[in-house]
């Protein structure tokens, strides 16, 4: 019989669960982790991973079509759309069992089923309607992550309509593709699914695309989404679908007008809902939010002894974030000295659309309306050795300073591999870094990341190379 008492456990074994697992296993906790599904959760399985390794087949395939640019012939350039899917899948698949690996290796025990609280310390483990296990712990995490969001006349049926996970394995290339919210998840598969020739288009109910970046990287990025093909209608509403036999025809109203266009598919990417349902929430002190818990600053909820973390709770809804809050979470739990509270505004965002977006930090817009005065330096890809000989000259790098402090308030990129580069400016975020220190940084040549430094020098009028 398998040990049912222990210090910590979690419900949910995705990148927030599994994380918050070992780092209490590594503290010395007796941990377990309740998982329905995968381990690795929706990012690991059916998100991060393999919509990147997808887009990475998308992205070669672009490299191929504009072979001739780097001196090389490539004709008849041709895709199999099942290899493309089967390596997305065989990288989650790896990637899984790794997870299942480190588990193991930090000696967590593993309950395969569906975890619901049952009273104080207490939690219940169920596989398809039958008993798995009756666990008991001081502390449980609940971590059991977020499902896509539907709207009403627009539900997904897995056929015409699609969610992210029916989008990350087609069967066959649709011809038209209608992509309703131009978030991260709606521009990556609108991003991909152009890059392999399928005629998109993006509806967005606000005004501008990413709506949740500094305004000036949205403009850029639809102008670049728009030269590649991508039609974008904003302040646009779906307002019903009429499914036919292979196509969708859907009703889009705009500026005061109704139209109809008809695609083969449609994506739903309008946000997502945290699954608060069948967990045991009924008849806790544990408080619900527009399917969020509702959690302190430490992750705790109403409840003694349960907390909460990730897509579960509050924005921003990132992998990264879910990680950091359980490894907070716990060490919390552990009585770690020093620990600082999650502070969301020194967390980096990122697109990995064509051209990528990433940031940190305070748009200028949100800087200003805080009532600060800015210092804002930009800098072009053009101007950057590296990107013209890696065939990028598209993009930008844009920070925002306090002009009275010096405080690197935020940053915001927009171009090639950015994703990667926008770690230097949330670790100087983190280290409260002012001008100055970044100004007397010496960043190597020929890199992308030399941009960064130009763009700080560029917000105090110093910018060598433009």
């Amino acid at each position: 019989m398998a040990d049912t008492a222990f210090d910590l456990i979690v419900v949910g074994g995705g990148p927030g669960g599994y994380v918050a697992a070992i780092r209490a296993a590594q503290l010395g906790m007796k941990t377990a982790v309740v998982e329905r599904e995968h381990l690795g959760g929706i990012c690991l399985n059916w998100g991060c991973i393999p919509t990147k390794a997808l887009l990475r087949s998308a992205e070669v395939g672009h490299l191929l079509r504009h072979a001739d640019a780097y001196g090389f012939s490539a004709k008849d350039v041709s895709f199999d759309l099942k290899k493309v899917v089967k390596r997305s899948r065989d990288v989650a698949g790896q990637l899984s069992r790794g997870v299942a690996h480190l588990l193991k290796k930090n000696k967590v025990t593993v309950f395969d089923g569906h975890g619901r609280l049952a009273g104080s310390g207490k939690l219940k483990v169920e596989k398809e309607g039958k008993p798995v296990a009756d666990l008991t712990a001081k502390n449980i995490i609940l971590a059991t992550g977020a499902r896509a969001r539907s709207l009403p006349g627009l539900e997904p049926d897995g056929k015409l309509v699609w969610t992210y996970k029916e989008a990350m394995v087609p069967e066959a290339l649709p011809k038209s593709l209608l992509v309703v919210g131009s978030g991260a998840i709606g521009i990556e598969f609108a991003s991909f699914y152009r890059d392999l020739g399928v005629d998109v288009t993006v509806v967005e109910v606000l005004d501008r695309v990413l709506p949740v970046e500094d305004e000036e990287i949205s403009a850029f990025a639809r102008k670049s989404f728009e030269k590649q093909g991508i039609k974008i209608m904003t302040s646009a509403t779906v307002k019903a679908l009429k499914k036919g036999a292979d196509s969708v025809a859907a009703t889009i109203e705009a500026g005061g007008k109704s139209t109809e266009l008809t695609v083969d598919r449609v994506i739903l990417a309008v946000g997502i809902v945290g699954n608060v349902e069948n967990i045991g929430l009924e008849g806790t002190k544990v408080k619900v939010e527009k399917t969020h818990v509702v959690i302190d600053p430490w992750a705790a909820t109403g409840e003694p002894g349960v907390y909460a973390i990730g897509d579960l709770v509050g924005p921003p809804w990132l992998a990264h974030k879910a990680s950091h809050e359980g490894v907070i979470c716990v060490e919390k739990i552990a009585g770690v000295e020093g620990l600082h509270p999650l502070d969301v505004t020194k967390i980096p965002g990122c697109t990995y659309c064509r051209p990528q977006v990433a940031s940190v930090g305070l748009t200028e817009k949100a800087a200003k309306a805080a009532g600060k005065d800015v210092k804002v330096g930009r800098f072009p890809f053009i101007g950057n050795g590296k990107a013209i000989a890696l065939g990028e000259p598209e993009g930008m790098v844009k920070t925002v300073f306090d002009a009275k402090t010096g405080e690197l308030l935020g940053a915001h990129m927009i171009g090639a591999e950015v994703t990667e580069l926008i770690q230097g400016y949330g670790i100087a975020r983190t280290l409260e870094s002012t001008e100055a220190e970044l100004m007397h940084s010496v960043f190597p040549h020929p890199t992308l990341s030399e941009m960064m430094h130009e763009a700080v020098l560029a917000a105090y009028g110093r910018a060598i190379h433009i």
